[in-house]
């Protein structure tokens, strides 16, 4: 029984919440863009086939669906993570001289993988980039939906429109994220089995 213990690489707590965190993310860049184009702020719009919602209402009504979801789902991950002590044993200490070894590794494309239960310094900052982008994005997308509730917020931001930029370029960094990891899962396929199977 021990050994099967030991042979589970993500608990069943972190598959859940990676796999809803996933969804809602689709859920969120794909209403969001139907948003952006209703008012764009940029001499470009995104492909409608690439939008959920069909008119700006849909696209809102999904967009809050999607906001509770990964806002919920995200308070939960960052909860477990923490008084479990997983945050600080998967993503801590960060040193800038390995992050430099590691970084130099991926592009050589000689990045170790041996134990997928260890994080590598690229890892460990991408993943916490990402937790901060989240939180960026929830506070920027606050100002959005209930601006006059959160003036001080509101302000912090630089005001409603440059709100709306932050909202947008977080959005466009968490696109980025997904996109290399995605390229990321495909060099090293096993890392996707054990998301599904947590072996």
């Amino acid at each position: 029984m021990q050994t099967d213990k030991n042979s589970i690489i993500h608990p069943r707590w972190l598959r859940a919440t990676h796999w809803i965190n996933a969804l809602a993310v689709l859920l969120l860049v794909t209403s969001g863009w139907r948003i952006y184009n209703a008012a764009p702020f940029f001499s470009f719009t995104i492909p409608a086939n690439l939008t959920l919602g069909g008119w700006l209402g849909g696209a809102l009504q999904w967009h809050f669906f999607a906001m509770w979801l990964l806002l919920i789902n995200g308070i939960a991950y960052l909860l477990i993570n923490f008084f479990s002590g997983r945050l600080r044993r998967q993503f801590f200490p960060l040193s800038p001289r390995a992050f430099v070894q590691d970084m130099a590794a991926a592009f050589k494309g000689k990045l170790a993988h041996a134990d997928p239960r260890k994080y590598n310094t690229v890892q460990r900052v991408a993943y916490l980039f990402v937790m901060v982008d989240i939180v960026l994005i929830v506070l920027s997308g606050l100002v959005l939906w209930k601006s006059v509730q959160f003036p001080l917020l509101r302000e912090l931001m630089g005001g409603y429109e440059a709100a709306r930029r932050v909202h947008f370029f977080t959005m466009a960094a968490l696109v980025g994220f997904v996109a290399v990891h995605l390229v990321m899962v495909a060099l090293v396929p096993r890392t996707l089995l054990t998301m599904i199977r947590g072996r």
